[in-house]
């Protein structure tokens, strides 16, 4: 399985097989979203877990019970991204 195999498997796995399209704008739509997720904040397992945009390691949160998440639904919550409130 080639690269191309691979992100075309994960696009139709992790977006398409749960949204119902409703035409070429929402697919365009739909495909922009999830592409801005996978280029932004999702982490890569070949970045040992640093999103594409990162380019150090964010630093270490000790304070857990002092920091509230925030969360940031994607693709009408099929999605969500995860990070701790400043």
């Amino acid at each position: 399985m080639n690269a191309r195999e691979r992100v075309i498997g994960a696009i139709r796995r992790e977006a398409l097989d749960h949204v119902l399209i409703l035409g070429g704008n929402h697919a365009r739509k739909v495909l922009t979203d999830y592409q801005d997720h996978c280029n932004g904040p999702r982490p890569h397992r070949y970045r040992q877990q640093l999103p594409p945009s990162a380019t150090e390691r964010p630093a270490i949160v000790h304070d857990l019970d002092d920091r509230s998440m925030l969360r940031t639904r994607v693709l009408g919550g099929l999605i969500n991204e995860y990070l701790y409130a400043a």
